[in-house]
C-alpha cells in the first residue's frame, strides 16, 4: 500500500448534457464533459466560454459609482489637474498602476504614480503619502487594489481638499469610506453581474469606461494582475486573461518583453502558470525586498534597454528573494510543530523578530502546503512590538470572516476568504492565537485537514490518445476557477521506477496498460516526489491522479501524466532475503519515510524468538532506540524490545521488517495477524537463533550424543581440535553438535559450567518434543518452503493471504 496525500473526489456529469455538448458543438467528448463540470448548462454558454470575445464583456456603467468618477476624472483632464494614481505593491496593485499610467497618458493627463513602501509604510493609504501629496499639489487621488477600508485616511483626504476615487475589489467593510466616488463589484447593492475582478481588472473597467471602448492594448496588464492575484478565471477574467495571454505572446511593450525573456519563456507559448510561477514572482520580489516603483517602471518604460536592466534587476531580487524564503521557512517549520507540540493545532500562527515582512505570504503558503492549516506569519518590530503578517487559509476557513470576530486585537487587516495581512501588537499574539484556534474548531471537521483533490473523471489509459489531450487545450487559460483538468487512472502496471533531479527529488514512472486487447503506455512525472520512490515496488499497481500534457523531444510527441497524488491500494512486499547492506537499505527506508506523506512514520522491526534478541543486537543494524522493534513470545504475542516500541502499538505500523525466520508457519500467521496496519512488508529472514539450519538430527544421533556425555563424564566444547576430532569419529557436523547440546540443555539433560557441559545427576525424563528448539527445527522444512524458497510474487500472495487488514487503513484519506 501506498497512502495518498489528498482525499479525491471524483466529478460527477450530467450525461444527457454531455451529449448535447458533443453533439451541437461537434467537440470530443472528454471536452464536453469538462465543460459540464464547470457549471456549463447550455450550448451558448459553452460557446462563449470556448470562443468568447469582446462582445461578452459587461457595461462598465453597472459598477455602482462608475459615473461620477469618470466624471470627475474627465474634468480634472479639462481643467489640468495633477492626478495621483495610489496602488499596491502586490503584482496586482503594479499591474493596475501601470494600467492607469498607460491610460492617462494617452488622455495627455497631469499625473504621477505612487506605492507605499512596504516596510516603512504598510499596506494601503496612510496620513504621510496623505500629507505629501497635499504639498506636491495633488488635486485628484485614485486607488486601485486599494482602499476600500481607509475609511479615516479619505476622511483626511476630504479635510486637506484632495478628492478621492477609490477602486479596489478587497471585501468591503461595515462602513464604506466617503469618497467621492467608491467603484468594488463586492460593494453592497452594486448591480454589476460578475463580483470577483481583481484589482487591475476594477481599474480595466475604469478605464473602459473613460474611453467608451474596451481597452484591448492594456488587456496584458489585468491578465497579469488577474493571475498573480489569484483570481478565478470564469465569466469575465476568463476573457480578460484568454485575450491578454494572446496580446503578451506579441506585446507592444519593451516590459513584457524583457520579463518574458529575462524568465526563459517562449513568448509564443505564454500561459497563465508563466504568470503565476514565473512573471509575477519576479514582479511581486521589487515590492517584498526593495519598493514596487521599480516594477512600475518596468511596465511603463518604452526604452528597451532600460527594460532589460530592470528585468535582471527584478530577476536578481527574485533569486535572492528565493533564498530568503527558503531560511524562513526552515524556522517557521520549528515554530509551527512546537505550537502544534502544545495542542493548538487548528491554526497555525508564527511570529518572529527580524522575518522580511515582504515575503511572509510565501512561507505562510509554504507552511500550508506542509501542514494543511489555515496559517499566519508574523514578523515583529523589535522598536514598536508591532507584528505585521499575511494570511493563507484552506478550504472551509474564511480569513476575513475570522479577522473579523478577532479585530479587538488587530490594528489593521484586509483580504478575502483565502489571503490576508494584519497587523497588532506582540502583546495581543498568544490571545489571538487562541481564538482563532477556537474559530477553527467550531468551523472546520477533522475532514477539512485533509486536502481534497478533485479529478474530472476517471479514465483508462487507451481513452486518452494526444488528439484528446490536444482537444483539452479549448479549456485554458487554466488557474483559479477553472482549473487544469485533472484524471484518475486505476490499476496501472509498472514498468520502470526512476529519480530524476539533482538531488533526485523527482519521480518518473513508466506505466501501462492494456484494454480490449489495446495496451497503452506513458509516463509520469511527479515533481518532489523522489522519496516515494523506495515505496513502491515493481509489481505494484498504482492509481495516479494528476494532469495529462504533451512532452515533445526531438520531434516526437507522447502523452504523459503529471502526477498531484497517487495511491497502490494493495499490500506491497519489498524483497530483502539475502540482498546484504540492510543497514543501508534501513537507513534509505527511514529518510524514504522522513521526507514522504508518511508524518512520524518509523519502520518496525520483528525477532520471531528470544534466543534471536542476543545475536540481533550484535547485528550490523545496530539500532539502538530509534528504530522500535518487538520480540514474538511462546503465546504468539508481540514483546516490545525496546523503548521506542513500548510507546508505539503495533497494530499501527505500516512499515514492517520481518527480520528472524519464523520458528513455525503458526508463528509467522500470528505475528500477520497483529499487523492490521501493515501497508508495507519487509522480509529478511536472517537466522540468528542457535537452531539454524534445516537438517534434523535422527533420534540415534541424540542418542549416540547422549552416550558419549555418559562415557565421557563431559565434554569442552571450546576445545577446537577435541569438537573437530569428535565431529569426525560421530559423523556428526559441528553445528548438528552444538543444536543436539542446545536440546539437552533445554531440557535440562545437561549443565554447562564453563568451557565444559557435562549431564545432569538424576534428569527428568521427557520426550525430545518438549523442546522448542526441537519443535522449530521440525517445522523447519515447512517455513522454509514458504520464507526462503518462494519467489517474491509467492510470497507476496501468501502473506497477504494471511494478513488480518482493517478496511478502513485507506478509506480514512481516500
Amino acid at each position: 500500500m501506498l497512502a495518498p496525500k489528498a482525499r479525491w473526489s471524483i466529478g460527477h456529469a450530467d450525461e444527457m448534457l454531455i451529449e448535447t455538448f458533443v453533439r451541437e458543438l461537434q467537440i470530443d467528448p472528454l471536452v464536453a464533459r469538462l465543460l459540464v463540470l464547470r457549471d456549463i448548462r447550455t450550448v451558448p454558454e459553452a460557446e462563449q466560454f470556448m470562443h468568447g470575445g469582446v462582445q461578452y464583456y459587461h457595461d462598465p456603467y453597472l459598477l455602482d459609482g462608475m459615473l461620477p468618477a469618470v466624471e470627475r476624472i474627465r474634468k480634472a483632464l479639462q481643467n489640468n489637474e495633477f492626478i495621483r494614481i495610489y496602488g499596491d505593491y502586490d503584482a496586482d496593485g503594479v499591474s493596475s498602476t501601470s494600467l492607469m499610467h498607460h491610460l492617462l497618458t494617452g488622455l495627455g493627463a497631469r499625473f504621477d504614480t505612487y506605492i507605499p513602501h512596504r516596510i516603512r509604510e504598510g499596506y494601503g493609504l496612510n496620513r504621510s503619502a496623505i500629507d505629501l501629496a497635499k504639498e506636491q499639489g495633488v488635486d485628484l487621488l485614485i486607488t486601485v487594489d486599494t482602499g476600500i477600508s481607509a475609511v479615516q485616511e479619505i476622511a483626511y483626504c476630504e479635510e486637506l481638499g484632495i478628492d478621492v476615487i477609490v477602486t479596489d475589489h478587497h471585501e468591503p467593510p461595515e462602513h464604506l469610506p466617503q469618497a467621492l466616488s467608491v467603484i468594488n463589484p463586492k460593494k453592497p447593492g452594486c448591480p454589476y453581474p460578475f463580483k470577483h475582478l481583481a484589482g487591475v481588472g476594477v481599474a480595466l473597467k475604469l478605464a473602459h469606461a473613460l474611453l467608451d471602448r474596451l481597452p484591448e492594448e492594456l488587456l496584458e496588464f489585468a491578465a497579469l494582475g488577474t493571475v498573480a492575484d489569484l483570481m478565478p478565471l470564469n465569466g469575465e477574467n476568463r476573457l480578460i486573461v484568454k485575450q491578454g495571454l494572446q496580446r503578451m505572446q506579441d506585446s507592444a511593450y519593451a516590459g513584457f518583453r524583457s520579463l518574458i525573456g529575462v524568465s526563459g519563456i517562449e513568448r509564443k507559448e505564454v500561459t497563465a502558470g508563466h504568470i503565476g510561477f514565473s512573471l509575477a514572482p519576479r514582479i511581486n520580489a521589487s515590492g517584498r525586498l526593495e519598493a514596487a516603483d521599480i516594477a512600475v517602471k518596468l511596465l511603463t518604460t518604452s526604452n528597451e534597454t532600460e527594460a532589460e536592466q530592470i528585468a535582471f534587476e527584478l530577476d536578481m531580487l527574485n533569486k535572492e528573494r528565493q533564498l530568503i524564503v527558503e531560511e524562513m521557512v526552515k524556522e517557521a517549520f520549528v515554530l509551527a510543530e512546537e505550537q502544534q507540540a502544545k495542542g493548538l493545532d487548528k491554526v497555525i500562527v508564527v511570529a518572529k523578530e527580524g522575518w522580511n515582512v515582504g515575503v511572509v505570504g510565501i512561507v505562510a503558503s509554504k507552511i500550508v502546503d506542509k501542514f494543511y492549516r489555515p496559517t499566519l506569519v508574523l514578523s515583529i518590530d523589535p522598536q514598536t512590538g508591532i507584528a505585521k503578517g499575511s494570511a493563507r487559509s484552506i478550504a472551509g476557513f474564511d480569513l476575513h470572516k475570522a479577522l473579523t470576530v478577532c479585530e479587538e486585537w488587530l490594528d489593521h487587516y484586509g483580504g478575502h476568504q483565502a489571503a490576508a495581512g494584519m497587523s497588532l501588537s506582540k502583546d495581543h499574539l498568544e490571545a489571538f492565537t487562541q481564538k482563532l484556534n477556537e474559530l477553527a474548531a467550531a468551523t472546520l471537521t477533522e475532514q477539512d485537514y485533509i486536502p481534497l483533490l478533485k479529478a474530472d473523471a476517471v479514465c483508462s489509459l487507451p481513452d486518452v490518445p494526444i488528439a484528446s489531450i490536444e482537444g483539452l487545450e479549448k479549456l485554458a487559460p487554466f488557474g483559479m476557477g477553472n482549473p487544469a483538468p485533472r484524471f484518475m487512472f486505476t490499476d496501472l502496471s509498472l514498468d520502470d521506477i526512476r529519480t530524476m533531479g539533482k538531488e533526485k527529488q523527482h519521480l518518473k514512472l513508466a506505466l501501462s496498460q492494456a484494454k480490449d486487447e489495446v495496451s497503452c503506455s506513458v509516463e509520469a512525472v511527479g515533481f518532489g516526489k523522489g522519496s516515494l520512490a523506495g515505496l513502491i515496488t515493481q509489481a505494484a499497481k498504482v492509481d495516479v491522479l494528476g494532469e495529462l500534457s504533451i512532452n515533445e523531444w526531438n520531434g516526437v510527441r507522447k502523452p504523459q501524466i503529471v502526477m498531484q497524488d497517487l495511491k497502490i491500494t494493495h499490500m506491497q512486499l519489498f524483497d530483502w532475503r539475502g540482498a546484504g547492506q540492510l543497514s543501508a537499505k534501513l537507513n534509505m527506508l527511514q529518510n524514504n519515510l522522513a521526507t514522504s506523506n508518511a508524518k512520524n512514520q518509523v519502520p518496525g522491526i520483528v525477532l520471531f524468538d528470544e534466543t534471536d534478541v542476543k545475536a540481533f543486537a550484535a547485528t550490523a543494524f545496530q539500532i539502538g532506540e530509534a528504530i522500535p522493534y518487538w520480540v514474538v513470545q511462546d503465546s504468539g504475542l508481540l514483546r516490545p524490545g525496546n523503548e521506542t516500541a513500548s510507546q508505539l502499538d503495533f497494530a499501527h505500523m505500516k512499515d514492517i521488517i520481518l527480520y528472524t525466520i519464523p520458528r513455525s508457519l503458526v508463528s509467522l500467521q500470528g505475528v500477520l495477524q497483529q499487523a492490521l496496519g501493515m501497508m508495507r512488508c519487509y522480509p529478511v529472514f536472517a537466522e540468528l537463533g542457535p537452531d539454524s539450519g534445516s537438517t534434523l538430527p535422527s533420534r540415534e544421533m541424540f542418542k549416540m550424543m547422549y552416550g558419549t556425555l555418559q562415557k565421557e563424564g563431559s565434554l569442552n566444547v571450546q576445545d577446537a581440535r577435541l569438537m573437530a576430532s569428535f565431529s569426525k569419529r560421530s559423523g556428526l557436523s559441528p553445528a548438528m553438535i552444538q543444536f543436539i547440546l542446545s536440546v539437552f540443555e533445554e531440557l535440562a539433560f545437561i549443565e554447562r559450567q564453563g568451557a565444559f557441559v557435562k549431564l545432569h545427576a538424576s534428569p527428568a525424563k521427557k520426550d525430545l518434543t518438549a523442546s522448542r528448539i526441537y519443535q522449530h527445527r521440525m517445522n523447519r522444512q515447512e517455513v522454509e518452503s514458504v520464507v526462503m524458497y518462494s519467489s517474491a510474487k509467492e510470497l507476496e500472495q501468501w502473506i497477504a493471504q494471511h494478513i488480518k487488514q482493517e478496511n478502513h487503513i485507506l478509506e480514512e484519506i481516500i
